[in-house]
Formats: C-alpha cells, sequence, structure tokens
C-alpha cells in the first residue's frame, strides 16, 4: 500500500514536471522540442510523459516494479526541429546544456513554486536570442508582466549582459575599493553602460 502511494506520488509528479518542461523548453526554443524521460531498472525500461501513455506507475504495477524501480529521469530535446532526432543531455554543447538546467528549474517552479531564487550569470554560456528568451521567462515568473498585479517569485540575477537588464525591476552595482565591497542601487542606463563595456 506504501509503495503505491510513492509509485502514485512519483507519476503525478513527473507528469506534472514533464509536462511544464515541454511548454517551458518550446517557450525558450521555439522552433525545437524537449521531453523528460524516467529510467527504470527493469530491462533498461523508459518510460515518457504522454497523455497517450500510461503513467509510469501503472507500467511499474503490471510489471509488480516497486519504488526502487526508478533510477532516474533523462532529458531528451532536439534544438532544430520538432521531428528531428532529439539529443540526450551529454550530446549538447555548454549552451544547450545550460538552457536544459535552466528549462527543467523553470518547469519544476512552476510545479512547486519557492519565494526566492538566486541565480548567478546563468546567462554567460547562451547566445542572444536564449538570452532574451530566459530574461522573458524570468519576467514573467516574477509576476512583473501579469495582468493580475501580482508579484510571483523574487529572482536575484548577477550578469554581465544586456538582456536580463532590460527585464529587471531593479539593478544593483558592486563596486570593490580599498579592499571592501560596498553595493548600490544604479539606474538602468547605468547598468546597462557597464555590461556593454565589458563585452568590448
Amino acid at each position: 500500500m506504501l509503495d503505491q502511494r510513492k509509485d502514485e506520488a512519483i507519476a503525478r509528479t513527473f507528469k506534472q514536471v514533464s509536462a511544464a518542461f515541454k511548454s517551458v523548453f518550446q517557450e525558450l526554443v521555439p522552433i525545437g522540442t524537449g521531453r523528460l524521460i524516467i529510467n527504470r531498472r527493469s530491462d533498461g525500461a523508459q518510460d515518457e510523459d504522454d497523455s497517450e501513455d500510461e503513467a509510469p506507475t501503472q507500467a511499474a504495477r503490471k510489471k509488480g516494479s516497486k519504488i526502487e524501480e526508478y533510477v532516474s529521469v533523462s532529458i531528451a530535446v532536439s534544438f532544430n526541429s520538432k521531428h528531428d532526432e532529439q539529443q540526450k543531455i551529454g550530446q549538447l554543447s555548454g549552451g544547450q546544456k545550460s538552457l536544459c538546467a535552466l528549462a527543467l528549474i523553470f518547469a519544476i517552479q512552476q510545479c512547486d513554486p519557492a519565494p526566492f531564487y538566486l541565480f548567478d550569470e546563468i546567462d554567460a554560456n547562451l547566445d542572444a536570442q536564449y538570452r532574451t528568451a530566459v530574461a522573458n521567462i524570468l519576467q514573467k515568473l516574477s509576476g512583473q508582466g501579469g495582468q493580475d498585479g501580482k508579484g510571483g517569485g523574487q529572482f536575484i540575477c548577477t550578469t554581465f549582459r544586456p538582456e536580463m537588464v532590460l527585464v529587471a525591476d531593479r539593478c544593483y552595482g558592486v563596486t570593490y575599493t580599498n579592499k571592501t565591497s560596498s553595493i548600490d542601487v544604479v539606474d538602468r542606463e547605468d547598468a546597462l553602460g557597464f555590461v556593454e563595456g565589458m563585452q568590448k
């Protein structure tokens, strides 16, 4: 009975996060597609989240599997076309891996939101189009663009790229003088001037 409840909890969580991952990845990479795959010990079987497919727990129950059958979750994506063969995470470039990791974080955030997130240069390895897409998602998730006027999670991001600065609610500059760091609010124009100067 307890194993069955654990299986149901895993299946429910996996379906929610998987559906959110597909949606977020589609938003980040409009011409691509991404999906999560749950891996089981028994004969290397994999279950994908699909409304037409049976849930992982139903398949596991038919085989008499227990909770220990689930070993990991994999990511398969295509960045070029919805019809291209999807690649595993190990086959991707550094920037593509970063984008997949962000899509998974945002998917989990949509299913089980936290009030506060701290990101350190998450856009460093991304192309300009992906930096813009990530910045737009952060703006949406923080509730700045919401129609109800309510804020969402709070995101603090360090960056040396202009795309994140353009959607930020507030910008802070960190300076280091005489072995002492200080933090000050800076206006958007100064922040943009600083990060653009860093690109030269």
